[in-house]
């Protein structure tokens, strides 16, 4: 079994491999920028499993032509969008390039790389697409407008596409977390920020990656393809 992996290096896709890995998978770890920390994670993953094959790709979502990237895939059974960004700003402050950045990376790559991948994903018959979507794509958040709005679109996209692929077997769901502790908050947000949301869930802390990339497991590994189309919001009870 092979699964993409966007986003290898971020701290839900790092996990989400291991998780997969530990499963059985063999994986093919999209990077762009973060070679050392792709490089650190494959001899981890070599080590554990050595039967399995660990692939680094390197693609530039906002620069680079579809194919580079699907040209390097061969089997395939699932595929698991991680790659993430965000611009916290005011929606007047936020430029025509970072709007487009947002659009490309979360909405527009993701479709166009599914558009080259499904006759592989469909081949099995099992085949499996999860997004790493956002609680905002549901309640939207101030200062991260536009970020609201594509994972607001990856949902749609979902559940739309999951009607057109279920007779092929693929299933197409999205896991939508709430705050988590990943490197990207930590560097956008103060310690104070992030205590401040920490009071306003229910459960009372940070989501960590671990527990995201279990879930994002689970649907990987199921048997059935009969949850499909479905955004299932990974939030502490925060703002639900």
């Amino acid at each position: 079994m092979y699964a993409l992996v966007m986003g290898s290096s971020g701290d839900i896709g790092t996990s989400s491999a291991k998780k997969l890995a530990e499963k059985g998978w063999s994986l093919y770890l999209h990077y762009n920028r973060n070679r050392d920390r792709i490089e650190k994670l494959r001899t981890e993953l070599v080590e554990k499993y050595p039967k399995q094959d660990f692939i680094p790709i390197k693609f530039d979502m906002e620069n680079d032509a579809v194919t580079d990237l699907t040209q390097q895939i061969y089997s395939l059974d699932a595929v698991v969008f991680a790659q993430g960004n965000t611009y916290y700003k005011l929606l007047v402050d936020i430029s025509e390039e970072e709007i487009d950045s947002l659009w490309k990376i979360h909405v527009k790559l993701p479709i166009l790389i599914l558009k080259q991948l499904q006759d592989k994903l469909a081949g099995t018959h099992h085949g499996r697409v999860v997004f790493i979507g956002s609680i905002y794509g549901k309640i939207g958040s101030a200062m991260e407008v536009v970020y609201s709005t594509v994972k607001g679109a990856m949902s749609s996209f979902a559940d739309a596409y999951a009607k057109e692929v279920a007779s092929l077997g693929m299933s197409v769901n999205v896991v939508a977390p709430g705050a988590v502790n990943t490197k990207m908050n930590t560097q956008e947000f103060s310690s104070e920020d992030l205590e401040s949301v920490k009071d306003e869930i229910p459960a009372d802390r940070l989501a960590n990656p671990d527990e995201i990339a279990d879930l994002v497991s689970y649907i990987v590994n199921m048997e059935s393809n009969y949850l499909t189309g479905q955004t299932i919001y990974f939030a502490g009870g925060w703002l639900l």
